[in-house]
């Protein structure tokens, strides 16, 4: 009687079945037709917060991309990544408006990355874009790296570190330039700058940066004199002295403008040092006022 009874509701089920009626939850037996479209692939973009153990490249393939934890060993920090016109044809050339405007933006984001402008530090920012066939693909980022060297002077290597640059110098830093001591030619022309403890005796100081005008890099000695010009506002306000005629017989400045390849993609930050060609001091200048830098006379 019990099998009887089963085999009856197994009847009544099917035929329910057969009349059209579907099982709970509005399954209709398709198992297609339920998925979501994908969407199509859409061009590779990075991400902005992560690190990188290769060396920088201006241009990077999607090949060659292969990020890791900023707690491990690395040579570059992306601080953010832009986005270039979708409309936009071609890549920007070197010395292009757009590649110069990509700079602007990651050098405002830079400074707000570390706490500071970035060249107050031994660190170096620099632009990637992505390779032709990424922008053939629909590709339009660039990346804004940032990097620690050894030094801002010539000859600067990519140094392997851990750790994020971020807020690096907001307060103060090992990265901070600060006292130097200058190595001179026969002549008397400072050829570089060597970093000191301010404790020692030294010779010069860094003085802080100077926003030259988007104007030609400097060759000729007119040119040249805008820099010195406006390094020696600089110096006058770290020191705590007036910014006036005397000022070019209170202490002398060297100045430390981009290379030429680095202002052709927009960087226009000059680093700025005051420089003491006549005596050695122990300590810092900064504030230090007309008393500590007086009017040379001779």
């Amino acid at each position: 009687m019990q099998r009887a009874t089963r085999s009856l509701a197994t009847a009544i089920v099917l035929a329910a079945l057969l009349a059209g009626c579907g099982p709970p939850g509005g399954l209709d037996g398709d198992l297609v037709d339920d998925w979501a479209v994908l969407p199509p692939p859409g061009p590779f973009t990075p991400v902005a917060g992560i690190c990188h153990e290769a060396d920088f490249a201006e241009v990077v393939p999607l090949g060659a991309y292969a990020p890791v934890d900023c707690a491990t060993p690395h040579r570059t920090e992306t601080v953010y990544v832009g986005g270039f016109p979708a409309e936009q044809d071609d890549p920007p050339s070197t010395g292009s408006s757009e590649l110069r405007t990509a700079f602007v933006e990651c050098d405002n984001r830079a400074n707000v990355h570390v706490g500071d402008n970035w060249r107050v530090g031994r660190l170096r920012l620099a632009v990637a874009v992505p390779s032709e066939p990424g922008w053939a693909a629909g590709s339009r980022w660039y990346r804004c790296d940032l990097m620690e060297v050894n030094t801002v002077e010539a000859g600067a290597r990519v140094v392997l570190r851990t750790g994020s640059l971020r807020d690096s110098l907001r307060t103060a830093s090992p990265l901070r330039l600060g006292c130097q001591q200058t190595r001179a030619d026969g002549s008397g022309v400072v050829q570089a700058l060597v970093p000191v403890a301010c404790t020692e005796r030294h010779n010069a100081e860094f003085a802080g940066v100077w926003p030259a005008p988007d104007r030609q890099y400097p060759t000729r000695s007119t040119q040249w004199a805008a820099l010195y010009a406006g390094c020696r506002s600089v110096l006058a306000r770290f020191a705590g002295v007036p910014d006036d005629d005397d000022l070019i017989f209170r202490a002398d400045v060297v100045v430390r403008p981009p290379s030429a390849g680095r202002w052709r993609v927009g960087d226009r930050g000059v680093r700025c040092y005051l420089w003491l060609s006549d005596r050695r001091v122990t300590g810092t200048l900064k504030g230090a006022g007309p008393t500590a830098l007086p009017v040379r006379t001779k």
